[in-house]
């Protein structure tokens, strides 16, 4: 397995539960790796644990000291690095929208800040998440992935907005990539898709997304690559599917954004296909 990252303390994990479709687990000790733009489908809710996060968001800048909250709706793009020469660590659980309404019941929840500075709930959810990790029967994860969910429940707002602060007019444009990503998109297309003329689309993408429409399509193609190793395909079949130009073009693009190679995550979540 070739190393992913530049230093030797520079570690992330991922785990899904068999029983609960829906949900990931994930855990990071970061000290010099910088992750490229990438979204989630899923909400992306956890606790850093040690030292200070520095990501782009919403077209700003933002940190994440220890005993703070990430609050990251779904398809949010962002990056993510330590902000000091010490290492930055946290703990995730990414949960489909679905899974969180029926968990929680009502409407979807939205967040206005990726961070939230409070202590007390960080503690608790870093502790949940760490709970979440050991628990080996279903009732007990399934009690503290609850427990969880409540305490975040009161930085979220429950109001239903637009993600990520999309303008209507783009969402035919993300739709369409997500029907085409195994192609070659242009601007003129695209800006079609839209309405508008080519760099008045460049510009408004940009505006409205916080990412050009080149680093929209590359997260979606590795939210979808991610998807489909975790449900056991080849990771060469997946690089075709998802527009990529072979699995190493693959394998660099997927550890740029979630820190572990196609085949580590395969390994980690016990969906490596046979040989």
């Amino acid at each position: 397995m070739p190393p992913v990252f530049e230093h030797a303390e520079d570690h992330a994990h991922y785990r899904r539960p068999a029983h609960r479709d829906g949900v990931e687990l994930y855990r990071a000790h970061i000290l010099r790796h910088s992750f490229e733009p990438h979204t989630h489908e899923a909400y992306g809710l956890g606790a850093i644990t040690e030292g200070v996060g520095r990501f782009r968001w919403r077209g700003g800048e933002h940190l994440a000291p220890s005993a703070s909250l990430m609050l990251m709706n779904p398809d949010d793009i962002h990056t993510g690095q330590a902000a000091t020469p010490l290492a930055w660590g946290y703990r995730m659980v990414y949960l489909q929208e679905s899974l969180l309404t029926r968990l929680y019941g009502g409407p979807a929840w939205r967040f206005d800040a990726a961070v939230a500075l409070d202590a007390p709930s960080a503690t608790r959810a870093a502790g949940l998440i760490a709970t979440l990790w050991q628990a080996r029967e279903p009732l007990a994860f399934d009690s503290a992935l609850l427990d969880l969910v409540q305490v975040l429940s009161r930085h979220a707002h429950r109001a239903p907005v637009q993600r990520d602060g999309a303008a209507p007019r783009f969402q035919p444009v993300i739709d369409y990539m997500r029907a085409h990503l195994d192609r070659t998109l242009d601007t003129d297309t695209l800006a079609a898709v839209a309405g508008l003329s080519p760099f008045h689309f460049l510009r408004s993408f940009k505006a409205c997304h916080h990412a050009t429409p080149q680093q929209a399509l590359m997260a979606l193609r590795l939210n979808e690559a991610k998807r489909r190793l975790a449900c056991g395909e080849p990771p060469a079949d997946v690089a075709a599917a998802v527009g990529l130009t072979d699995q190493a073009h693959l394998t660099r693009s997927f550890a740029g954004r979630y820190g572990v190679t196609p085949a580590r995550y395969q390994q980690q979540l016990g969906t490596r296909p046979r040989r």
